[in-house]
């Protein structure tokens, strides 16, 4: 580290960043780990890393750069050169430009002299050295690795050359997926067989992209196997479905990964959803609610008792919504238990449970055993039965403030799903506090964004189609027409791989149950009459929220009008 972790500490307990608790508890999970400090302060949330990089080298004296600005995808083969992988990790440094004199390199260690007057001594070339973080400095050295598909293709060859053999190659293959799946921030990897071919694709930011493609007789049935072993499956069983999990370690972090495999017509189809071990800090403030919304939800979750759900499909961000009011709550005075399926990621000083089927660990039974653990605030997966309900809403109604997912399209149809599960209506009005839907939309890529007009001709489409939006984009726009309002998009570039997108966001709706929507959900009111009462009491929807986040730049209004249907 540039500077000691005392010093660090200081300058963050100073800026206000962090209380001297939470660095502490870091600062311990760290060593613990052997994770860089700096680096999970960030994940963490604590700060950004663009932030704490300047502070870092404005004490130390060196300048400080944003390898995200800093055209990362210009990095060519001929800069990696001078510097080989296995050293560029070790020392944590990137060649970024180079000119006939000199070249840049960006390290977390602009200190190391020795190092730097051996590189001049090879190259012939003075060397500027330039503070990054370590999160930065990870992301440029995936340089390295080249492209997926050359790499992929070398070793289809070299598996199609010994086709019962060569097994450290199926080896190296699923390596290679898992490797590149993880530094390209996906969720999710799909093997899937076709009639002739198998192919491999990522879901990145909710978006399924095809990667690889290989013969699906010679090879699928050998890395299906690879995958099982890994996944401590039975192999010999091919026509029933398998569920299992591995760790895998990349050269970026732990991954927890769950395998799916499911027999089809064409082979086995195989899903393995990927999930980073070490937890983030998830901020309420990043959320990205409006700042009415973040009120309600600050009242709701301070109260010491009543439910708190976050409702939505699958893949919708719920969770994570969750984990960033445990995070605001995670005290010592307070004790915090969870049950989860999975236990998605590691907070410091709550105690999470993970559901075993196999061992009787279930939601209503692990709910069961933690109100007898003296909790303050219990956190349950998802509410998907009538016990779970039950236990979860007496729960709230005896002093304990409970956080919970459910399923649902809306906030307002929140309350006929509980009646559904045969909650009753008096219950879910005393208990529930508030209920925030959400949705997840791409973000525009900053690298390549532009702002952009309406055309005269998408005018009259949109129009024809969705005059209710028309109507939304101008009063939220300030009752601009709609020629005189800018939007924004992204051009493609290398950095969002050309597809304008780079991250996700989320859009939401928070309604608080007031003493009016009590009265409705008592009187088995619908949804629908629940909502135009939320909404005349000020709740902003999910499209009025991504209309304005679609008017800041921050996401497309072609994003919205697929994700937020009105």
């Amino acid at each position: 580290m540039l500077i000691s972790e005392e010093k660090l500490r200081k300058l963050l307990l100073e800026g206000g960043y962090m209380k001297e608790n939470d660095f502490d508890m870091t600062q311990k999970e760290a060593a613990g780990k052997t994770i860089d400090l700096q680096e999970l302060i960030v994940e963490k949330g604590f700060i950004r890393d663009e932030t704490l990089g300047r502070i870092v080298a404005d004490e130390a004296g060196y300048d400080y750069l944003d390898l995200k600005k800093a055209d990362i995808a210009d990095i060519t083969d001929e800069m990696l050169q001078h510097i080989p992988e296995v050293v560029a990790v070790a020392q944590k440094i990137v060649v970024f430009k180079e000119e006939e004199e000199s070249f840049k390199v960006a390290t977390c260690h602009p200190d190391n002299y020795p190092f730097f007057k051996v590189l001049e001594q090879k190259t012939g070339k003075k060397a500027e050295a330039y503070y990054s973080t370590p999160f930065d400095i990870q992301q440029a050295l995936k340089r390295y690795k080249g492209d997926l598909m050359t790499e992929v293709k070398r070793l289809i060859r070299e598996l199609e050359k010994s086709p019962t053999g060569a097994e450290e190659n199926v080896v190296e293959f699923v390596d290679l997926i898992m490797e590149y799946a993880h530094s390209n921030l996906a969720s999710d990897v799909h093997v899937e067989p076709l009639s002739e071919f198998a192919i491999v694709r990522f879901r990145i930011d909710g978006i399924l992209h095809k990667v690889a493609e290989y013969p699906k007789k010679q090879l699928h049935e050998r890395i299906s196997s690879r995958i099982k072993i890994l996944a401590k499956l039975r192999t010999d069983e091919k026509s029933a479905a398998q569920d299992g999990r591995f760790n895998y370690k990349t050269t970026g972090g732990s991954v927890d990964v769950r395998v799916s495999i499911m027999p089809a017509t064409e082979g086995e189809n195989i899903v393995m959803r990927l999930l980073i071990q070490r937890g983030k800090r998830f901020s309420m403030d990043e959320l990205g609610l409006l700042d009415h919304d973040l009120k309600k939800l600050r009242a709701a979750v301070q109260k010491p008792y009543g439910m708190v759900l976050s409702v939505g499909p699958t893949g919708s961000g719920k969770t994570t919504t969750l984990y960033s009011v445990l995070q605001t709550l995670n005290e010592p005075e307070v004790n915090i238990m969870t049950i989860e399926d999975p236990v998605e990621y590691e907070i410091e000083g709550v105690q999470q449970t993970q559901v075993n089927h196999a061992k009787n660990i279930t939601f209503p039974t692990g709910l069961r055993t933690i109100v007898r653990q003296d909790p303050d605030i219990v956190m349950v997966g998802e509410i998907r039965d009538g016990e779970t309900v039950d236990m979860a809403l007496n729960s709230a109604m005896t002093g304990h403030l409970v956080l919970s997912t459910m399923h649902a399209n809306d906030a307002a149809t929140t309350f006929p799903r509980f009646l559904e599960m045969g909650a009753e209506p008096f219950l879910v009005a005393s208990s529930v506090n508030v209920a925030i839907a959400q949705r997840l939309v791409r973000q525009v890529c900053p690298d390549c964004k532009e702002s952009y007009h309406l055309s005269e001709e998408q005018i009259t489409t949109l129009k024809e189609e969705e005059e209710g939006l028309v109507s939304m984009i101008k009063e939220i726009a300030g009752e601009k027409e709609m020629k005189d309002i800018t939007f924004y998009r992204g051009k493609g570039c290398k950095f969002c791989n050309e597809t304008g997108y780079l991250s996700r966001t989320a859009i939401f709706e928070v309604l608080e149950v007031t003493e009016e929507i009590r009265n409705l959900i008592v009187q088995k009111e619908s949804s629908e009459i629940i909502r135009r009462k939320a909404m005349e009491q000020g709740m902003s929807t999910m499209m009025q929220d991504g209309v304005a986040k679609a008017l800041k730049g921050k996401t497309t209004l072609e994003e919205i009008r697929k994700v937020a249907k009105t």
